[in-house]
This record gives structure tokens, C-alpha cells and sequence, in this order.
């Protein structure tokens, strides 16, 4: 999800920040367009596999929930689905034999479970994020147990090379991929006491994809016509993106039949490169009200190209709807961030009346190119006070 955009952390951004804001100013005349304030701040980090460190052990769990209440984050987004597999002891996956093994705390615990429970005791929301939506490694055992459950690019080829490396795709109109990826959803909103889940740019399909025989005989049979040999052609391309919507009004109303306030969150790319790119017509989730939060991805060290994609139209028409905010990039192992970078976008964000969420949570102090001292104090510069975030957990 998150490796798309590699960067330099920057002290250029001191300077930036100085351009940008004479653009902010003028443009945030009325500060944020009357977009309603009622809505406490998004304020969330992504936990990912490589924090797997910290959630495997009790204690670290809960010094770190307890540090991210200080700070003043509300909201935490901890990985349900990787590469074909969930990590969480899932009775689906064990049916579907794709689960040789279980991801474990350090005593044999739940891991998710703990995390909930730590979690909560410091008022924070938890949405378990299923990262990799249809798309898995070739060797993953889901691919090798269940290889009529892929798609392909009309050439016959079934692989693309994405941020994860080389992977496949599920075929997202397939009824049985639907199944399985809705009874693994509706599984963890039903075995936690979630706050609601989330699902980001993976929830799509590469446009060069759908050429496989079931999707072929599909838009055959709907439009009378074969797939156009240019992927790109704008009625495949929106015939493809709305059954992928219509797909996830499925998903939502399952997971609302079985917890009926939890949150329905995504966080997409942009939008032209979602929809054009992806089929993820993302927009058309906020404007049906299949999303109940949107968190845009602009990972970006460029402010004003940052500040040019969160202005965006969609953005702003989203924001009107429902609680809104931005993915920001907090560093990678290969690729540390400074927090000068880091508090420029937030701030940025926040004048535009936008929440934040950070990916991921070891790069926000633990692997940084400044100290912890000196990076939790950034953050707490940037959230002074608390925005508590609340729903009726049913």
C-alpha cells in the first residue's frame, strides 16, 4: 500500500513551508470553506508487519497505546490481511487453506484481541485494516490453493509489480472471491469488539486486468461486446469500476448487518489515479455512502505538490460528508523522514480542516533521523489538545 512514493526527508521543507503559506492564507480566506467542525480531528497511524516487534509483546503494546493517548491520537489502524494471510486466528482462512500458520504474541496470545483491549483502555478506536485487499503474492498458499480465483491482462499474464514486489490479483467479480474476502471481514468485525475496519488501495484491480475468462463472458453478456483491447477504453474501464462499487455496498451492508456502528473506512490514492488507474472509484463510495471515513494517500515530500493534491475537488467535497484526512508519509527503514517534513503537512492539512493518519507507527519516533525526545515533542507541538473520537460499539 504505502511503498509507492520513496523519498528524502528535507530541511528544504523550512523553506517550503514559507511558500506554501502565502498560497494557504489567501486561499483559507474563510479558513475551512465552512466545512463542519464538529467532527473531532482523525488522528491515526497505520501498524503494520514491520511493527510486528512491538505488537507481538504485551508490554510494548501497551506502553505504546499509552504514549499515542498522550500524544493525543485517537485512532489506530493495525494490519488484519498481508500477502494472503490475516494475523489473527481466522476460522475462514483455515477453511479456505490458506493458513499454515498463525501469527502470535510472544506468549502465545492473540495478538489482535490484545490490541483491542490495550487500545480501548486508552480511548483509542481500532479498524483493523485488511492492506492487501485482492492483490497477493504468486507463492502465497491463497494463490497456489486457489489459482482459478485470479484474474489477467489480456496477454494471459496474471503478475504486476507493486510496492509488495511481484504479485497477482484476485478477480474481484468472481462470486467466490467475494465470498471469501466478505466472510473474512464480517469474521473480524464479529470475533473484536472493533471500532470498524478499513481497506485502502488494494481494494481495486490494476487496469490491465480482467481479461480472464469468467469477466470476459461477463461484460459480454451485459454489453453485448468484447472486452476493447485497449484497457484503458472508458466504457471497460467504468463497467469494471462500478462492479467493484457494487461489491463493496455488499461488503458494507454485511459488515453493518453484523456491527451496526462500526466504521467503514478507506484509504485510496487520489482520485484520478484511483479510478484511471485502478478502477477504484472511490468518489462514488463517499457520494453513495459506502465510505463512513476517507483517508487520502499523498505521500509526497514535495509541499506544494502535496498541497496541490489535498485542495483537490473530491477532497473538499468529501470533507462536506464525512470525516476526512490525509495519509502522511512518517518514514520508511529505508527512508527516514525529518519531522520539520512531517509538521509542515500537518499543518498544511489542518488548515484545511483535514485529520491526519501516519504510516507507519515505528517511523513516527523509534525509526527516526532524530531522537524519540525530539520527535514525540514535534508531535505533540502538532496535537496539543485532545480530539476524542467516540461511536456506540454495537
Amino acid at each position: 500500500m504505502k511503498f509507492r512514493f520513496l523519498f528524502r526527508g528535507g530541511r528544504r521543507f523550512l523553506l517550503a513551508v514559507l511558500c506554501v503559506v502565502s498560497i494557504v492564507t489567501t486561499t483559507l480566506g474563510h479558513s475551512t470553506h465552512g466545512i463542519a467542525q464538529e467532527r473531532p480531528e482523525i488522528r491515526g497511524v497505520w501498524l503494520t508487519l514491520n511493527d510486528m516487534d512491538i505488537l507481538k509483546d504485551r508490554t510494548k503494546v501497551q506502553s505504546a497505546m499509552g504514549q499515542l493517548q498522550r500524544l493525543n491520537f485517537n485512532t489506530i489502524y493495525p494490519v488484519a490481511w498481508n500477502s494472503g494471510y490475516v494475523t489473527y486466528p481466522s476460522a475462514v482462512a483455515q477453511k479456505t487453506g490458506i493458513q499454515p500458520f498463525v501469527y502470535q504474541g510472544a506468549d502465545g496470545h492473540d495478538i489482535m484481541a490484545d490490541l483491542v483491549t490495550q487500545s480501548h483502555r486508552q480511548g483509542l478506536l481500532v479498524m483493523p485494516w485488511f492492506e492487501f485487499g485482492f492483490m497477493a503474492p504468486p507463492t502465497s498458499e491463497l494463490v497456489i490453493n486457489h489459482p482459478e480465483w485470479l484474474t489477467q491482462k489480456r496477454d494471459g499474464s496474471q503478475t504486476s509489480i507493486s510496492g509488495a514486489g511481484e504479485v497477482v490479483w484476485l478477480n474481484p467479480f468472481l462470486p467466490e472471491v467475494q465470498e471469501f474476502m466478505t466472510a473474512l471481514v464480517v469474521e473480524a468485525v464479529s470475533q473484536y469488539d472493533v471500532d470498524g475496519v478499513q481497506f485502502d488501495d488494494h481494494m481495486s484491480l490494476p487496469r490491465e486486468f480482467g481479461y480472464d475468462d469468467y469477466t470476459v463472458a461477463l461484460y459480454t453478456k451485459e454489453t453485448k461486446k468484447s472486452p476493447p483491447a485497449n484497457p484503458a477504453d472508458e466504457a471497460w474501464l467504468k463497467w469494471r469500476a462500478d462492479k467493484i462499487t457494487a461489491f463493496m455496498v455488499k461488503l458494507k451492508n454485511a459488515v453493518k448487518a453484523r456491527r451496526s456502528g462500526a466504521i467503514f473506512s478507506i484509504s485510496p490514492n487520489y482520485y484520478d489515479f484511483a479510478y484511471r488507474l485502478h478502477l477504484q472509484d472511490w468518489l462514488a463510495w463517499v457520494r453513495q455512502g459506502i465510505a463512513d471515513e476517507l483517508l487520502v494517500q499523498v505521500y509526497r515530500p514535495d509541499l506544494q505538490s502535496f498541497y496541490e493534491q489535498i485542495v483537490r475537488p473530491e477532497v473538499q467535497e468529501a470533507q462536506q460528508k464525512i470525516p476526512t484526512g490525509i495519509g502522511i508519509m512518517a518514514g520508511l527503514r529505508t527512508n527516514r523522514v525529518s519531522i520539520a517534513q512531517i509538521q509542515a503537512q500537518v499543518r498544511v492539512a489542518q488548515e484545511r480542516g483535514l485529520g491526519v493518519a501516519f504510516f507507519y507507527y515505528e517511523s513516527l519516533w523509534d525509526d527516526a533521523p532524530e531522537s524519540v525526545a525530539e520527535r514525540q515533542a514535534g508531535f505533540q507541538a502538532l496535537f496539543p489538545q485532545p480530539a476524542v473520537r467516540s461511536i456506540a460499539r454495537q
